[in-house]
């Protein structure tokens, strides 16, 4: 055999070797340095990439909070986000709203199975998210009964039903980050203000525990938005936030999200 063929075996092997460490390394990294998003995550900002599209594409999922309702501009919190990032990007921003007045998460759960919002889904880079209101307040029915027995179990099956929320979401596309905007408590200034106070921020750290589970889903609190003035913030209905209270949410979402330079 001559020198020629013995020194290319030799390189072929040397290669060889190189390419299962690297891929070694990659795997153990993968499997014992990664680190869920969690609540500690939620402030730090999330760089996007547009080189596939040139174009930046927002999908809206939930309920009447993402739908903008008492808003007067229109806009609601994702019409905000999309001025702030414009902001950002000389790129196209578009999005899609699918959100559906009084959505609960069951509900949201069967519009995730329909092949036309899933399709929506896979092209989106970002995705907004408000879900768990109508579960909670059910048209103000918690408000008369605020046992803590009752609560947990509410609290419990919107766990669940949010887990499998965010599973459909990234069976679908489990590239885009998910900013899940978590909920503000609209009755802190009536009598039993403290209790439901208490009853949102533990539904809150519930959502939080679930989004922590999987990657580049983001929690976002909203409840320090509107504690202290609520009723600055809200509609006419002192329920939904009114321009003020979306942009409020919206500037928040937008603060989270960074463009690589080019993509400015």
């Amino acid at each position: 055999m001559s020198k020629r063929i013995i020194g290319m075996i030799v390189a072929i092997c040397v290669a060889t070797t190189v390419l299962w460490a690297i891929g070694l390394i990659v795997t153990i990294q993968d499997q014992f340095f990664y680190k869920a998003s969690s609540v500690k995550q939620e402030q730090k900002p999330t760089t996007l990439s547009m080189e596939k599209s040139g174009s930046l594409s927002i999908v809206a999922l939930g309920d009447s909070l993402t739908r903008g309702t008492g808003d007067e501009t229109g806009k609601g919190y994702v019409g905000y986000v999309v001025d702030e990032l414009k902001k950002k990007t000389s790129q196209h921003v578009q999005f899609t709203n699918l959100a559906i007045k009084g959505q609960r998460s069951a509900q949201l759960i069967g519009q995730l199975k329909q092949k036309e919002v899933q399709r929506q889904l896979k092209e989106a880079d970002i995705i907004l998210m408000t879900i768990g209101g109508n579960d909670l307040f059910r048209g103000g029915e918690a408000l008369r009964d605020l046992s803590t027995t009752q609560i947990e179990k509410e609290k419990e099956k919107f766990a669940q039903q949010l887990r499998t929320i965010f599973q459909l979401v990234r069976t679908v596309n489990n590239e885009a980050p998910v900013f899940y905007i978590a909920l503000y408590n609209p009755f802190n200034d009536l009598d039993n203000g403290k209790e439901t106070s208490a009853v949102v921020r533990s539904w809150n750290y519930a959502a939080s525990e679930v989004a922590a589970d999987y990657q580049f889903i983001i929690c976002v609190p909203t409840y320090d938005l509107f504690e202290l003035q609520v009723n600055d913030y809200l509609y006419t209905d002192k329920f939904h936030p009114n321009k003020e209270g979306y942009k409020r949410i919206g500037e928040r979402v937008a603060s989270l999200i960074t463009l690589t330079k080019g993509e400015k």
